[in-house]
């Protein structure tokens, strides 16, 4: 592949006088700032970055890195766990700048530029009463996001944010504009839902949009961490009574500093439900009760509280430069084994900063049936094994612990995953995300649209050829 350092100044020139968005390279007094990604783990250092105004810039990117013989990432929020974001020695492709939104609340459809982020789209989409499933963390992209599912607080009432994708605006690899909807192209929109970034550069999303909000139920209740094992026996009967209107997640970890905690709470071990309503607040109340009533919380913030708040609600703990790995699976149901695996690795964490996810799936989320790429839709709960540190320590001894966890787990796993929550992991893990079948229409699609592997900076679907 080439670097910059092989680019002639009339090329980088030709280039940029070619760009209606900006061209940054190493040396610019922002090169620094702007490549750095959302996870800190990752420190690459891209050739070029073209910084895109419009599907032409992304045009014009991929042809010049097409003759140029550049190695090719592409960003839309940045957080991919694995750093696929960038690239060193090639050419990042940057829609960050890409933030239009159209909101046509009659209709219930938002049209969404690449380089939006959840939080940006809330609050447009919130002043009518509306919303899609989004991220966990409001500072998380769009675009990544939906293409590889879309897991979130809606997704039982109304869908992953894949299942909501109506229609794209797509760049292929040889530089073609496509629209991609029921009438164009049924299968390519069924591969991008789910199928991450392999077939081309999506330029822009329509939504479909629901009533949501601006108030729901919602929130979080704390545990002390060494009532792990009652809360998560609780908390596998409770999900199996739940509506679906109400996603629910355990969260493991040991307590922040943050001032909805109480200090003398701080550094130690808790385990907390947390759940959203998406439907009226009173009924959500209700619904929610008994994960307040198993007495003496820590700390209780569920109530009602704007959507756009709970979407937002651990943003400072995941804040751009946390170094993040995640190590993830599906359960049918959480057995014994897992139970004391998952009380076994909160207690030995590695670093305070660790996080382990039990996410009630579901709902929606199993009837989404043929209808996208997305892998596995029947299993009851996601696991996330957050390895996560804001500080220099030896960020591999907290890898290890997710793997560790993991495979004390996997007798009780169903051998999927989520590509969202994918670390760089290899083919095999990439092929069992989406199974047999569906790994090889994803492939079909892949000779058809980028049978060079142009776009394979992601969880790569490889062309059959």
């Amino acid at each position: 592949m080439a670097t910059q350092g092989v680019l002639g100044g009339a090329t980088l020139k030709e280039f940029e006088d070619g760009l209606g968005g900006q061209m940054v390279a190493p040396g610019d007094r922002d090169y620094d700032e702007v490549r750095a990604l959302w996870n800190g783990a990752h420190d690459l250092r891209p050739a070029l970055i073209a910084q895109c105004a419009d599907v032409d810039d992304v045009r014009h990117a991929i042809g010049f890195a097409r003759s140029e013989g550049l190695e090719v990432a592409v960003r839309g929020g940045g957080h991919s766990i694995p750093g696929y974001s960038s690239v060193d020695g090639g050419l990042m492709i940057d829609l960050s700048p890409m933030k239009s939104i159209e909101v046509d609340p009659e209709a219930r459809v938002a049209r969404v530029g690449a380089g939006v982020v959840w939080a940006e789209l809330d609050a447009v989409t919130q002043a009518h009463g509306l919303a899609v499933t989004g991220g966990l963390v409001s500072t998380t992209g769009i675009a990544g996001f939906t293409l590889g599912g879309g897991i979130g607080w809606l997704m039982r009432k109304h869908g992953l944010a894949c299942d909501n994708l109506r229609a794209a605006e797509l760049v292929t690899a040889d530089g073609r504009t496509v629209v991609v909807d029921p009438g164009t192209d049924p299968e390519l929109l069924w591969g991008l839902r789910g199928g991450g970034g392999n077939f081309g550069i999506v330029t822009s999303f329509e939504f479909d949009l629901h009533p949501v909000g601006p108030t729901v139920a919602a929130g979080a209740v704390f545990y002390d961490g060494t009532r792990a094992e009652e809360v998560l026996r609780f908390y596998r009967e409770y999900a199996a009574t739940v509506p679906d209107e109400l996603t629910t997640l355990v969260n493991m970890i040991t307590a922040p500093p943050a001032p909805f905690l109480p200090e003398e709470w701080h550094g130690r071990k808790l385990v907390a439900f947390v759940g959203c309503y998406s439907g009226d607040p009173e009924a959500g109340l209700e619904a929610m009760a008994p994960m307040k009533e198993l007495g003496d919380p820590v700390a209780d913030l569920m109530g009602p509280m704007p959507y756009v708040g709970m979407q937002q609600l651990i943003d400072a703990l995941w804040a751009k430069g946390t170094q993040a790995y995640m190590k993830a699976g599906y359960l049918e149901r959480v057995d014994d084994a897992a139970i004391e695996a998952f009380v076994t690795a909160h207690r030995d964490a590695s670093s305070p900063a660790s996080e382990i996810h039990l996410q009630h799936v579901g709902g929606a989320v199993a009837r989404g049936g043929e209808e996208s790429a997305f892998g596995e839709r029947d299993a009851e709960f996601v696991i996330n094994l957050c390895a996560v540190s804001h500080d220099d320590s030896d960020f591999g001894t907290h890898e290890r612990w997710a793997q560790d966890t993991y495979r004390a787990l996997e007798p009780s796993l169903t051998g999927g995953v989520y590509v969202n929550f994918l670390s760089d992991e290899g083919a095999d893990r990439v092929r069992a995300a989406y199974g047999a079948d569906k790994f090889a229409r994803l492939q079909a699609l892949k000779d058809r649209f980028d049978p060079t592997n142009l776009f394979h900076r992601n969880q790569n679907i490889p062309p059959r050829g």
